[in-house]
């Protein structure tokens, strides 16, 4: 996933809700970039973690401006959520960003049982 895609999208997401297993992201920066260009973005990243390892379901929802997407915390930490959209390189914003660029590349890993 191209650095710039990420940091485009994370500047756009805030966390609306979050517990261990389950996130629920919003879309909230349409006043830099027109919605549309947002949305597809957003549509991105659904294909992306659609089926990667760790990503139980992503669920999209354009009229809410939300995205929930259920995982397993014991493949992607908690902590991996807020501190991607912080920008902050942790372990854990480094495992979701793993996660995800594979899936960016058209080969999302195999699923874990």
């Amino acid at each position: 996933m191209p650095d710039d895609f990420l940091s485009r999208l994370a500047a756009a997401l805030t966390i609306a809700h979050h517990i261990p297993g389950r996130v629920r992201l919003k879309l909230d920066g349409a006043a830099e970039r027109g919605l549309a260009a947002l949305a597809d973005d957003a549509r991105a990243l659904h294909r992306a973690l659609t089926g990667a390892e760790g990503i139980r379901s992503v669920a999209l929802n354009p009229l809410a401006r939300s995205c929930t997407i259920e995982y397993d915390p014991t493949v992607i930490p908690p902590s991996a959520w807020p501190d991607l959209l912080r920008g902050e390189a942790s372990a854990a914003a480094g495992t979701l960003l793993r996660i995800a660029t594979a899936g960016f590349a058209g080969g999302a890993p195999e699923r874990r049982p």
